[in-house]
């Protein structure tokens, strides 16, 4: 490999926050800028940091419902406003913040009539919701209402077909995507040989963390991912220095005389 040096600019890149608000409790919103960067590393940078935003980060939510006997997701159930699918739609939207791995049970256990919001979730230890005002239904009669919830810490978007169940459990497609957007831009400046870039990078979260815990976690996965290439070259160069100073040992054969 040949090694050649490039003039650049001596100066350190820097991360810096230049805006952060909160929008509500499910929208976070953080404006982030890194320079500087030389022509074409900030397209390099924001391609693979949004991707990671977008793909690579974590989340808990919601994964499957049990009601009893339902026959189907698009029954009604007495005394209660909305039908199955609503509710599971209403689930889905439930916004959990955690660091459990592996599948939890929760449960919701009430009786109307009374609004049922996300705070009568009843959770496992170290779950949290982010917004207890998030509604799943309307009892409009005095029943008694129980569903049995899985929670499930994931990182994408995972679907599972819907069929029609003997024991009323449904799956709830899984939204483990707490980035919900990212956008990134790229100013140039200077003149010349002094001429750089600096990478604007905006994120928005569902509040079950702040866009700087998501830039942190997505730069973190980076370097883990590239680590490994650099682990492999070093073995790879230490078996060769290795195989270079590699001594065959001398072997030496005896003649042996035969008698005639």
């Amino acid at each position: 490999m040949v090694r050649e040096e490039v003039a650049g600019s001596t100066q350190t890149l820097q991360w810096k926050c230049v805006e952060s608000r909160v929008d509500s409790k499910r929208l976070y919103y953080g404006r982030f800028i890194l320079s500087p960067l030389r022509k074409g590393q900030a397209d390099t940078v924001g391609i693979a940091l949004r991707r990671a935003l977008l793909g690579e980060i974590e989340g808990t939510c919601i994964t499957r419902a049990k009601f009893g006997s339902v026959p189907h997701e698009y029954s009604t159930i007495a005394g209660i406003e909305e039908s199955v699918q609503e509710i599971l739609l209403n689930l889905k939207e439930i916004v959990l913040r955690s660091n459990l791995y592996g599948v939890r049970d929760a449960s919701i256990c009430v009786k109307g009539p009374r609004y049922i919001t996300a705070q009568d979730i009843i959770l496992p230890p170290s779950v949290e919701i982010v917004d207890m005002a998030q509604p799943i239904a309307n009892l409009t009669e005095p029943i008694d209402f129980y569903i049995e919830l899985q929670i499930k810490r994931d990182r994408g978007y995972h679907t599972e077909l819907r069929k029609n169940s003997q024991d009323g459990s449904y799956p709830i497609d899984a939204v483990s995507m707490p980035v919900r957007n990212v956008n990134y831009s790229i100013f140039s400046c200077g003149n010349g040989n002094e001429k750089h870039e600096i990478l604007f990078l905006e994120i928005w979260t569902n509040g079950s963390l702040t866009p700087k815990e998501a830039l942190y976690e997505a730069s973190r996965n980076l370097i883990d991912l590239f680590l490994s290439f650099l682990h492999a070259e070093e073995e790879s160069t230490s078996f060769e220095e290795n195989k270079n100073r590699f001594t065959p040992p001398l072997l030496t054969f005896q003649k042996k005389n035969k008698l005639i």
